[in-house]
């Protein structure tokens, strides 16, 4: 049964010191990155339905370009129908579905020489149409984006799609492959081109980029402007950016040593909320401040000056905190649901 709302069971109250920040570090952009998708190397393309085929027989154009020499390539182009199948005079119906190109070039040259003296055959693939990448959510192109021959990495297909820059959460970009979802921050992974560039995408992979409307921090209390402060794009926002978003704290009305960080109210019967407590009158504040991570569904709530008992804090805030946070955790819930 959830206790009275001034219930220190219900809360965890801890420092904002330098040792916190410390054991804190953001997690290596090498352990963000799931294996799987590092280890991950493409191999040669192998052909589907759905592909257009130009088919090139050396000295034989009535075989290289049925429609003509005039015409457009694609004209001359041979469809790999849904069966897996394309038509091929003199050797009829052939099998191509899951052949790399060098495969497909070697059968047709093996089953043409039985009717073609030593025929030089080349292969090209002119229409890739049977292998994607689906591209949604905050980008301004969504459509699928081709599998070809030249490995696709996940910068040039968000290259592609161009990212919505003023809409998008770049901090939780979900790759979708074989049944799992990895979640990526392509702002700490812009940090490292070098390793974000051998991420590589495949058949079937689902890229969704989330929008930002849900990831906000609120600031109650005795600041300048009580507001829900925008994650935006940033890879980050700070406790002090968030505190200068809302005008800063009241010089008039404000405690500066009452500045709180709630954390997890939403969910105060499986857990004891987190309360971060900065004490502001210190120059050292502000260093500390700047080096504090503020997550989605914060509350910051600035004190009253006059206060000093810890239950009257907690009666204060600690209801409302779970309100507000409870809210945005469940419009985060059903936005992450559609």
């Amino acid at each position: 049964m959830r206790g009275t709302p001034t219930d220190n069971s219900q809360v965890q109250l801890v420092m904002i010191t330098p040792q916190l920040l410390a054991t804190n570090s953001p997690v290596s952009l090498s352990a963000a990155v799931p294996d799987a998708l590092l280890s991950y190397r493409p191999e040669p393309y192998h052909i589907g339905a759905g592909d257009t085929l130009y088919i090139t027989v050396w000295d034989h154009p009535e075989l290289t370009s049925p429609a003509g020499v005039q015409q457009q390539t694609a004209a001359n182009g041979r469809l790999v129908r849904s069966d897996g199948t394309l038509f091929y005079p003199y050797i009829g119906a052939v099998h191509v579905a899951g052949m790399t190109i060098e495969q497909l070039r070697q059968s047709i040259t093996s089953k043409l020489s039985t009717f073609v003296k030593d025929p030089q055959v080349d292969v090209n693939v002119v229409g890739y149409n049977s292998q994607h990448v689906m591209i949604q959510g905050a980008f301004i192109k969504t459509d699928p984006q081709p599998i070809n021959a030249v490995p696709l990495t996940l910068w040039q297909a968000l290259g592609t799609a161009n990212i919505n820059i003023t809409q998008a959460n770049i901090t939780d970009l979900i790759l979708s492959r074989d049944g799992h979802d990895y979640h990526l921050d392509l702002a700490a992974l812009n940090g490292a081109r070098s390793l974000s560039r051998d991420i590589y995408l495949k058949d079937g992979d689902r890229l969704f980029l989330p929008y930002n409307d849900t990831r906000e921090v609120y600031l109650m209390g005795e600041v300048i402007r009580p507001m829900a402060v925008n994650f935006g794009t940033s890879d980050a926002l700070t406790l002090t950016q968030a505190l200068g978003r809302a005008g800063g704290l009241n010089p008039l009305t404000a405690s500066g040593k009452q500045v709180y960080v709630i954390r997890g109210a939403n969910d105060l019967d499986n857990a004891p909320a987190k309360v971060f407590q900065l004490d502001a009158r210190s120059p050292a504040a502000f260093t500390l401040g700047d080096e504090f991570r503020v997550k989605p569904g914060d509350v910051v709530f600035v004190g009253p000056a006059g206060i000093t008992r810890w239950n009257r804090v907690l009666s204060q805030l600690l209801p409302s905190a779970s309100l507000i946070s409870s809210a945005a955790y469940t419009n985060y819930s059903v936005s992450e649901s559609h």
